[in-house]
C-alpha cells in the first residue's frame, strides 16, 4: 500500500476506535459552550504535542509549504465528480492556474462557485484543496472553480485580493461559457480564502457587481481585535497564535498597520452595504471562531441575509479532514447542503431556473 494511502487508513482506523470507546475514557476538552471536542481531533492534537513542535519562524515559507502540502495530500481520496479540468484564468498580473469541477447533471444547480483556498495567504494550492472542492461540488450540486491566487511573501497584500477581483470579473464575462447566467456567480473560501471571498464581495458590491452568495468557512475577518476565542484556542489546537502571527507577518510584508485596512479586515468596513446572502461557518474550537461570528453579525446588521453555522465539536481546517474523520465529513456535508439551499433561494429570487 502506498505510504500516503497507509497514513489515510491509519487515521480512519483511529477514528473508528475513538468512536467505539466510552466517552469517559477519552478525557476530551470541552469548550466554553459545553461542547466536547471530537475524539479523533483530541487524539491528533495529543500526538502533535508529543512530537517536537516546529517553530514556523525557524523555517522558510517554501519548507512549510512542502510540509502542508504533504500532510493534506496524505488525506486526499479524490471524491468523484462528473468532470474536472485544469485551465488558466486571468489574474491581476498575468494568468493563474485554476481547476474547474462539474457536478452530475441530475443534481446540478445553474451556478458557479469561485473558491479561494485557505493557508494563511502563504500556503495551499489547487491540490491541497482538491478534495474540498470535489466534496462541495458533489454535495451542493454546483460547479466549482478553484483559483491558485498568488501567495505571500513573494506576492504580499494586496496581490491576492487583486487576483480574486480579477478572476471574479473575468468569470462574469465568461458566464455563458460555463452555461450559467452572469448573476449566478458565487464566491467562497476557507480561512484566508474566506477572507478573500468576503473582501471581494464587498469591493464588487461597491462596483455594482452582484454575486449570488458568499460561502465563508472559518474566515479571518479582523486582524486588529483580540477576542475570547483567540485566548481560549490560540494554543494547543489546529491554528495557533504563533501560526497566525507568522501568516500575517508575511501577508502584510511586516507592515502591521495594514491590518486596519478593510481589505485585510473586512469586519472593519463600517458601511459594507447589503451584500450577497452569506453562509458563515465557524468551528467551536477554532481561534478564529469569534471574529467569524462577529462578521456574520456585522453583515446581518447591515442588511445582508446571513446564516451562521457553528460546528461545535471541531476546530480550524475541518473541511480538509472530511475523508478521514466521520465528524468532519458530517460537518462538511451540513455546510454543503446549507450552501445549496442558500443558493437555491438566491436563484429563485433572481428568477434563474434551478434544480430542486
Amino acid at each position: 500500500m502506498p505510504r500516503l494511502a497507509l497514513r489515510r487508513h491509519l487515521v480512519r482506523g483511529l477514528d473508528r476506535i475513538a468512536a467505539a470507546l466510552p466517552a469517559r475514557w477519552l478525557r476530551v476538552p470541552v469548550n466554553d459552550s459545553g461542547v466536547p471536542l471530537s475524539p479523533l481531533l483530541h487524539w491528533l492534537l495529543h500526538l502533535r504535542r508529543l512530537t517536537t513542535p516546529v517553530d514556523p519562524a525557524r523555517q522558510t515559507p517554501a519548507q512549510i509549504r512542502r510540509g502542508f502540502r504533504s500532510d493534506l495530500l496524505a488525506l486526499r481520496v479524490g471524491y468523484p465528480v462528473r468532470a474536472v479540468r485544469d485551465l488558466a484564468v486571468p489574474g491581476a498580473d498575468g494568468p493563474l492556474a485554476a481547476r474547474h469541477y462539474m457536478p452530475e447533471e441530475s443534481s446540478a444547480l445553474p451556478a458557479l462557485l469561485l473558491f479561494f483556498h485557505g493557508g494563511g495567504f502563504v500556503l495551499g494550492d489547487l491540490d491541497t484543496h482538491d478534495d474540498v472542492c470535489r466534496f462541495l461540488c458533489t454535495e451542493s450540486g454546483m460547479q466549482v472553480l478553484s483559483v491558485d491566487y498568488r501567495l505571500a511573501p513573494e506576492h504580499p497584500f494586496p496581490a491576492p485580493v487583486e487576483d480574486a477581483l480579477a478572476v471574479l470579473r473575468w468569470a462574469r464575462t465568461q458566464a455563458a461559457a460555463f452555461g450559467i447566467d452572469a448573476a449566478a456567480i458565487a464566491v467562497g473560501g476557507d480561512s484566508a480564502g474566506g477572507n478573500l471571498a468576503a473582501v471581494a464581495a464587498q469591493l464588487l458590491a461597491a462596483e455594482g457587481m452582484p454575486l449570488l452568495g458568499q460561502l465563508l468557512v472559518y474566515p479571518a475577518t479582523d486582524r486588529t481585535t483580540v477576542r475570547d476565542s483567540h485566548r481560549r484556542f490560540g494554543q494547543g489546537f489546529f491554528l495557533s497564535h504563533e501560526d497566525r502571527e507568522w501568516f500575517y507577518h508575511h501577508y502584510l510584508a511586516g507592515n502591521a498597520a495594514l491590518g486596519a485596512d478593510p481589505r485585510v479586515s473586512p469586519l472593519l468596513n463600517v458601511a459594507p452595504g447589503r451584500l450577497a446572502p452569506a453562509l458563515v461557518v465557524t468551528g467551536g474550537f477554532d481561534m478564529l471562531r469569534d471574529e467569524g461570528e462577529a462578521y456574520a453579525a456585522h453583515l446581518e446588521a447591515h442588511g445582508t441575509a446571513t446564516e451562521l453555522m457553528r460546528i461545535g465539536h471541531v476546530g480550524h481546517g475541518f473541511l480538509n479532514l472530511a475523508a478521514v474523520h466521520r465528524d468532519s465529513e458530517q460537518a462538511a456535508r451540513r455546510v454543503a447542503r446549507a450552501w445549496r439551499a442558500l443558493c437555491n433561494r438566491a436563484l429563485a429570487r433572481k428568477d434563474i431556473r434551478s434544480a430542486s
